[in-house]
């Protein structure tokens, strides 16, 4: 008989693990509600065109990693391989950007994505990401803040050895006067350049300093640098979001090499690393993103400053390795006989729907074997009904931390629950 497999660069993500996930996702909306952000959910498949023309069609993600497909409507679609381009969709799709709309228009997402790349610890084929964006202001000051939001989200997970990187790319004269120089710089190398680089050098020259290949790399290491070719509102851009990082106690590094895997980004960038063991040493970048001025005008919508940035979940868990997230059960109910698992099971859901969590046993298990699952689902309380409960309308609840054991009447169980366990768990 055949068997089956999940796809390569896939993960099933099992009980035991997935509430550690919980855990992220829950630490992740607290701090995000704390900034004044709110969730919004896209299609998990856009058309292609709208990570083509955002992205760039040099970039890897268009050009070797996003998983296209026609529809049968022979539509061109594609699996999202970040979540920037379709909330941006969105964002124009709804008019968002209407006066009704408070601004900055702030929002966040969690979910997968999917990208054509060799599968490897803490990136897969379909990977998870949590992110931000903030529509409808150019202050600097909302970059500044975005980093501090990226900084206190992984600080609320616990991560640690954190490293902020920043850079500018700059406004589109800077990125012309730039280009030119850079173009000039790397054409005397163009027979040395990786055959990628050698195609990006005549379409976008930028995407070479992001290049992974080791000659290449070794090429740009004297190119020109962005930030010498910045104009005076740039310039003043950057600077401020500096002062302001520095105002917030926020320690940076300056990269003036850095740039983004995508090209909707200008001015303001930002990598948020760690080189924690887990990474297997040297830094890694758990969470990156920066300003996007002019992304929603490429998708036919109105003028609209934008900034936001990505996190990646799969990293993240590297650092979260052997971290435990207790589920506490309040009560497992032991049933001993037919006629008392008939009780159990509307005990069970009298106790429910007061807000506790209850199991019971459904292997007819002995009442020994009953107490054991009790014990290893960490149970607070043990109800037990038997036969002499069912005759006098009681149930016997103990408090497995301490020992204390009381009858009750099942009606008072039924009645107020959180009154009875109060009376348990009491010293």
């Amino acid at each position: 008989m055949t068997t089956y497999q999940r796809p390569k660069g896939t993960a099933d993500i099992l009980p035991g693990t997935s509430e550690l996930w919980q855990y992220v996702e829950a630490n992740a909306r607290k701090v995000f509600d704390e900034y004044r952000y709110r969730e919004i959910r896209t299609p998990i498949f856009e058309s292609s065109d709208v990570f083509s023309r955002t992205s760039g069609e040099t970039s890897d993600v268009v050009s070797k990693e996003m998983y296209v497909f026609k529809d049968k409507g022979d539509r061109m679609m594609a699996l999202r391989p970040e979540g920037t381009a379709g909330v941006v969709r969105a964002y124009i799709e709804n008019k968002l950007y209407g006066p009704e709309f408070a601004k900055p228009y702030k929002v966040y997402y969690m979910g997968p994505m999917f990208r054509y790349e060799r599968p490897q610890s803490g990136r897969q084929r379909q990977f998870h990401q949590i992110g931000v964006e903030a529509f409808g202001s150019n202050s600097p000051a909302l970059d500044a803040e975005t980093i501090a939001l990226g900084r206190d989200l992984l600080n609320s997970l616990g991560a640690k050895s954190l490293k902020i990187v920043i850079n500018s790319l700059g406004d589109p004269e800077s990125r012309v006067a730039f280009h030119k120089a850079l173009v000039d710089y790397l054409t005397p190398f163009k027979d040395e350049l990786s055959d990628d680089s050698k195609i990006r050098l005549e379409k976008n020259p930028l995407r070479i300093l992001d290049s992974k290949d080791r000659h290449d790399q070794e090429i740009v290491k004297n190119a020109p640098s962005i930030l010498d070719y910045l104009t005076p509102s740039a310039a003043e851009h950057f600077a401020k979001v500096k002062e302001l990082l520095e105002a917030l106690d926020i320690p940076y590094v300056v990269d003036s090499t850095m740039v983004r895997g995508l090209d909707y980004y200008n001015h303001t960038i930002f990598e948020v690393m760690s080189d924690d063991p887990a990474f297997g040493g040297g830094f890694t970048t758990i969470l990156a993103g920066g300003r996007y001025n002019g992304l929603a005008e490429e998708l036919g919508g109105p003028q609209t400053p934008g900034v936001g940035f990505a996190m990646g979940v799969e990293r993240l868990m590297l650092l979260l390795e052997g971290k435990e997230v207790q589920q506490q059960l309040s009560t497992y109910i032991v049933a001993i006989g037919a006629d008392a698992q008939v009780a159990a099971l509307k005990l069970a859901a009298k106790i429910r729907h007061q807000g506790f969590t209850v199991d019971m046993d459904f292997m007819d298990r002995k009442p020994k074997g009953q107490f054991k699952s009790a014990n290893r689902e960490n149970a607070e309380l043990v109800i037990t009904i038997g036969d002499q409960e069912l005759e006098n309308g009681t149930v016997q609840i103990k408090n497995m931390a301490s020992g204390k054991q009381l009858e009750i009447k099942q009606t008072d169980v039924n009645d107020d629950y959180a009154a009875v366990r109060k009376q348990l768990l009491a010293d």
